[in-house]
């Protein structure tokens, strides 16, 4: 073969490459609204930045017909590219090849730029298309899942990693989304599921559809498999660059610091007022974190999903920080089992990233009931305990009302290691509401008073005084600092910068054991 003839072949396979399943198949994707495997990798990365590895790569099945049924590339489009200038790697299923589905060859190419991602510090994005383990290979699509798996756990809290799922997403496909950070979907057009509607209903009858069992918001409102529910593949894309914006490339690094237009010393005046004079009254903890942060800026993490507790990253001064923080607009911000899962994996996050962490607390405690005590609040509460305990991240703490029970010790206390931990005035820190501890601890005395309704107002009010306010733990020294509501913001960037270089470590151990 000379040269002309050797660069007509390498010609020729690069098209194959490219085009993937063909044009017909490319049609009808961009019939139903969504986007091809290299479209999506276009939209992801900086313009020409796009080094593939693997785009020659075919399966090796011989069984079925599979032999006479080679595309170039085999299902996956693999490799490494910029988001922003920063580098990243990132593999986009294909759904015209084969259905996207998994084989031992294309597995090989996204375990290869996961192993890079690991060598060379730099997050790992995968765009999942595909119908699941491919049935003609049998075990060896099953051991190309598991390859992935490991991985997926090696790599994490090492290098950030995020899961668009942009089409089907089924059975033993699901956990190496389900091991990464953060899993973004798209209404209408995706899907997760462990079994479909039709073995649904062959095994227990119950009919289901495929959206409501497995689409986008169901799992970012009722199960908490998803983080982000996006309108169409480009808006799924713009949440995985915009989390980029937020995030280190690994966990030795620091965060992206951007230029702050906003200033340190602002004071929002605002927040004189936000907090209602009643305890009873709810208000907006988004508005309230919104007023402290840089511009404004609020990136909501699982926003659908557990809305007694918000989550979510913001900047202070340029800084990326996380925002943990009771919502009183649900639940009167109460802890129950879904909130404490959903707060305690993103305290990890951060933790495993050493983004900062801000805790915003108002929390009456946790929520009362046999479904919550049959659920395992225990157990499921103490995740959260868990995951403050153990971070060793800049720890910073706002107890803007309530502050009851064993919430208040969860909450980044400054018993479990809180680095700077404030009050507004209007704090209220105790083991309880006045309301019930008055009527535990004076039961005999209300029993012989002579007007009972008049003597437990005045209790009430005696309790408020002594206990419902942040003084008596100023006092002991578990609050740095009681401030006016309207300090919050320079008050919180100078303890930020206070604690830049702070550096913690916690016994010698293979890992712990959180209760799971």
């Amino acid at each position: 073969m000379n040269r002309e003839q050797r660069q007509a072949e390498l010609q020729r396979r690069r098209e194959e490459s490219l085009a993937g399943g063909g044009a017909d198949r490319v049609a009808k994707i961009h019939a139903k609204g969504r986007l091809t495997a290299r479209e999506r990798l276009e939209l992801l990365l900086d313009s020409g930045s796009f080094q593939e590895i693997g785009a020659f790569v075919t399966h090796r099945a011989q069984d079925f017909g599979m032999a006479e049924k080679r595309i170039t590339g085999d299902g996956v489009v693999a490799g490494f590219g910029n988001v922003d200038g920063r580098l990243v790697y990132a593999f986009a299923q294909d759904f015209t090849v084969f259905g996207g589905t998994m084989s031992e060859a294309n597995a090989k190419k996204i375990c290869a730029i996961m192993d890079l991602a690991m060598d060379n510090g730099a997050p790992v994005i995968g765009l999942n298309d595909s119908g699941g383990a491919r049935i003609q290979e049998g075990v060896l699509s099953l051991g190309a899942y598991a390859d992935i798996f490991l991985r997926n756990t090696l790599a994490s809290g090492v290098v950030p990693q995020i899961s668009a799922i942009l089409g089907p997403c089924a059975g033993g496909a699901v956990y190496s989304p389900a091991i990464t950070d953060f899993i973004i979907m798209v209404e209408g057009t995706s899907h997760m599921f462990v079994t479909g509607p039709e073995v649904i209903k062959a095994v227990t009858s119950e009919e289901v559809s495929m959206e409501d069992l497995g689409g986008a918001m169901t799992h970012n409102s009722k199960s908490g498999v998803a983080h982000f529910a996006a309108t169409d593949d480009a808006d799924a894309i713009r949440h995985v660059k915009r989390l980029l914006s937020f995030l280190p490339s690994n966990n030795a690094e620091d965060a992206p610091r951007r230029p702050c237009t906003d200033p340190v010393d602002r004071r929002a005046e605002a927040l004189q007022t936000l907090v209602p004079e009643s305890a009873d009254k709810p208000y907006d903890m988004k508005e309230l974190v919104r007023h402290v942060v840089d511009e404004g800026e609020f990136f909501e993490v699982h926003e659908h999903f557990a809305g007694n507790i918000i989550i979510g990253f913001a900047r202070l001064n340029g800084r990326p920080v996380g925002i943990v923080g009771n919502q009183p607009r649900v639940l009167a911000g109460v802890l129950d089992i879904d909130s404490s899962v959903k707060a305690a994996r993103f305290v990890r996050f951060c933790d495993a990233f050493n983004i900062p962490l801000i805790t915003f607390e108002d929390v009456p405690g946790f929520l009362p009931g046999t479904r919550q005590e049959w659920g395992g609040i225990i157990r499921h509460g103490a995740k959260l305990l868990y995951a403050y305990c153990e971070a060793t991240c800049p720890k910073l703490t706002v107890v803007v009302r309530k502050a009851y029970g064993g919430a208040y010790d969860v909450m980044s206390s400054k018993h479990i290691r809180g680095d700077y931990n404030i009050a507004w005035p209007s704090a209220e820190m105790a083991v309880m509401g006045a309301d019930g501890a008055v009527n535990i601890l004076y039961r005999e005395e209300l029993a012989r008073a002579q007007d009972p309704v008049a003597e437990r107002k005045r209790l009430i009010a005696e309790y408020n005084d002594k206990f419902a306010s942040p003084w008596v733990a100023a006092e002991l020294g578990y609050l740095d600092d009681v401030i006016e509501p309207r300090e919050t913001r320079p008050k919180l960037i100078a303890a930020l910068e206070m604690l830049r270089n702070k550096r913690q470590t916690t016994p010698t151990k293979k890992h712990g054991n959180p209760p799971l």
